[in-house]
Order: structure tokens, then C-alpha cells, then sequence
């Protein structure tokens, strides 16, 4: 755990992530820290149970859309909500599947808060022989006053 109670880890600590763990979770912290463009985000694993998944975009300085505001960028926050919708699909499916986006609709209500965090959670609601159809919400201080939400459609690549 790190200080503010997440659970990050590397690609090589996720592969040998204790056995006590279940394999929902271990599937879920593998899939956030083995995505490159994740880990250069230094998106970190919450928690996941089938159809649904929770992600955190901690503050960082580099993150920063425009200088001065120190408010995350709008791409860092739609980066989250997308991997943060995989997550929720992945969860139902492990990895017998592979989702791609298909179409993803965010509605940016408003800037995150300055040097403020962002968490997302998605919930996989329906999902056909070849679509998955995914709801997220992101916040910063309060999941009551929202960053941004979400819908979106994956395409479910079945390996």
C-alpha cells in the first residue's frame, strides 16, 4: 500500500503479486500497471469486481494542462476514464478478451481541482456477442461534484 492507502506496483511486482490476492485483483493491478501509457501516467489500481473497476490519476506537476493552474489536463483525465472503462470490461471477462474503444462520449463538467488527484470508476452495464457497453464517473475531492462522466462502447476482441 502506499501512503494514501492505493496499491501500485510495477509490471515485474505485479507478475509475482502474492497468491493470497484473487485473481480479479491481481488481473486488474496487472492491467493498469502493465499499460505503458498508464504507467507513464502513474495510473494506480484501486479495486475491481466483476463489471466494475476504480482507478486513481494522482496530481503530478507534469500533468498540468496549462501553466500556472496546476489543474490536471482534460487528456490526463479521458486517459483514466478509458482505462478505467477497460478495467470494468476486463473484470467480467479477464483475459479472454481484449476491448478496444470503440466510442467514447465524456461530458468534462468542470477542471479538476489544483494539485488534486482524480479517481474514475466505470461499470460495465451491458454487453452483447461483440460490444461492451460502459458508464464512468471521475472526481477529485467528492464523488457528489464530479469531474466528468462517461459512456462508452468497446469492442470485445475474444481471444
Amino acid at each position: 500500500m502506499t501512503s494514501d492507502g492505493t496499491k501500485a506496483m510495477s509490471a515485474d511486482a505485479a507478475a509475482s503479486f502474492e497468491s493470497t490476492t484473487d485473481a480479479s485483483e491481481q488481473m486488474g493491478v496487472r492491467m493498469v500497471a502493465g499499460a505503458p501509457y498508464s504507467a507513464a501516467l502513474g495510473l494506480r489500481y484501486l479495486s475491481s469486481s466483476p463489471g466494475r473497476g476504480s482507478i486513481l490519476l494522482p496530481w503530478r506537476d507534469d500533468l498540468v494542462g496549462l501553466d500556472g493552474t496546476f489543474m490536471l489536463a482534460p487528456g490526463a483525465v479521458t486517459a483514466l476514464i478509458d482505462q478505467t472503462c477497460g478495467l470494468a470490461i476486463i473484470s467480467c471477462f479477464g483475459t479472454r478478451t481484449l476491448p478496444a474503444t470503440l466510442d467514447l462520449r465524456i461530458d468534462h463538467m468542470r477542471s479538476a481541482a489544483p494539485r488534486a488527484s482524480v479517481t474514475a470508476l466505470a461499470h460495465c452495464y451491458k454487453v452483447t456477442r461483440t460490444i461492451a457497453f460502459v458508464r464512468a464517473e471521475a472526481w477529485d475531492a467528492s464523488r457528489e461534484d464530479l469531474v466528468a462522466t462517461a459512456q462508452a462502447a468497446f469492442t470485445l476482441n475474444r481471444c
